[in-house]
């Protein structure tokens, strides 16, 4: 049984998709459960945003590159990365069944 009040029993997304849900939010911040199967970023394609992005891995495990400087970041259960605006990035792979669940803060340091 699912519980809105229990992170870890997020429903599973198809395979190849990551949902995004907002759990709370302040005037230039908010906090989002992002649960990955299989995902990844498109071949190519970058990520990059205005705001500062705090990420922690809650469950499963996921490959991040990032460019300036150039490196591929493993987090696992626990690890954590911080994102500071515009850094170039892309999600290489998560997990698949039971997923990748990733709690990201998000905020506008301006």
């Amino acid at each position: 049984r699912l519980h809105d009040d229990n992170l870890l029993q997020e429903a599973l997304p198809s395979t190849g998709v990551e949902t995004e849900r907002i759990l709370l939010e302040g005037d230039r911040w908010w906090l989002t459960l992002i649960n990955s199967n299989e995902a990844s970023t498109p071949s190519g394609e970058w990520m990059s945003q205005e705001t500062f992005e705090w990420v922690l891995l809650l469950r499963g495990s996921a490959c991040v590159a990032l460019q300036n400087p150039d490196r591929i970041v493993d987090l696992s259960p626990g690890d954590h990365l911080l994102l500071p605006p515009h850094q170039l990035h892309r999600v290489e792979r998560t997990d698949p069944a039971p997923g990748t669940l990733w709690l990201a803060l998000h905020w506008d340091a301006a």
